[in-house]
């Protein structure tokens, strides 16, 4: 058994997507993570979990770099894509947001159309040379998140008219026109009543087929049902993390043990 589980680890690290190794995220005078360790796998849903400020977004920000947008922010230590450092001088962040797409909490589409929005990204990267091309990404991405039958015969209305959870699928077709490697996703249900957030986390489990998936929840039970490893983060520091089973069901550090059973959070 023991030689088994040997195994699966070697398999995991040849296939992880994201590396980082002692990450240090500090908001000018407060440390604010510490010392971050974690390979994130490729095709495959990985949840960050724990507490309301206890650094989980903080370090989802990390991987496309949208903590450079924060004048007091400051990262440390080493993010590796596919091996390559991220914050290399040589690396441009609009390019890496490109591979990295992100959704946020709350749905926030463009105001233009439901295809302008999806069009957005491959047009600005210069993906596409006809329309034709353009048109065939749009019904792609609005296929890819369960879009596609609801909005397409009303493509040039406003992203906007949409219902919530038809708009953070919106912008999930965003976020993955730009053909990214990985997608971001910081609480995309929180928003969202249960179906739309049934509708989402469908959407997730499908997603990780073409794409390495990071979530932060607050909802311990949504990590449980659409992840297949969970990160418990507390008090800025990554406590522990491994495959989700092992972290619900026999966690071994006593911290993720009192979180899960709700006496600290």
């Amino acid at each position: 058994m023991d030689d088994m589980r040997l195994t699966e680890r070697t398999v995991d690290t040849n296939e992880s997507k994201i590396t980082a190794r002692k990450v240090q995220v500090y908001y000018g005078d407060t440390h604010a993570l510490r010392d971050v360790d974690v390979d994130i796998l490729d095709k495959a849903v990985t949840a960050f979990i724990g507490p309301s400020g206890c650094g989980k977004s903080t370090f989802l920000r990390c991987i496309n770099r949208m903590n450079d947008t924060i004048s007091v922010a400051r990262v440390e230590g080493e993010i590796k894509l596919d091996g390559e450092d991220i914050y290399d001088a040589k690396v441009d962040p609009v390019q890496l947001r490109a591979k990295v797409g992100m959704v946020f909490q709350k749905p926030n589409p463009f105001p233009k159309s439901i295809y302008d929005n999806v069009s957005y990204g491959p047009k600005i990267h210069g993906m596409t040379r006809s329309k034709a091309e353009l048109d065939e990404i749009v019904e792609k991405s609005l296929r890819r998140a369960a879009l596609w039958d609801e909005v397409k015969d009303r493509l040039n209305e406003p992203g906007t008219g949409l219902s919530g959870g038809q708009q953070q699928r919106l912008c999930i077709a965003r976020a993955v026109a730009t053909e990214p490697e990985v997608l971001l996703m910081d609480e995309p249900c929180s928003a969202l009543d249960p179906i739309a957030t049934a509708q989402v986390e469908e959407l997730i489990d499908e997603l990780r087929s073409n794409f390495s998936v990071v979530i932060v929840t607050h909802s311990m039970q949504q990590a449980a049902r659409v992840s297949q490893r969970t990160a418990f983060f507390h008090l800025g520091y990554l406590v522990e993390y491994g495959e989700t089973g092992q972290i619900f069901t026999n966690p071994k550090d006593p911290r993720t043990e009192s979180y899960i059973t709700g006496r600290i959070g």
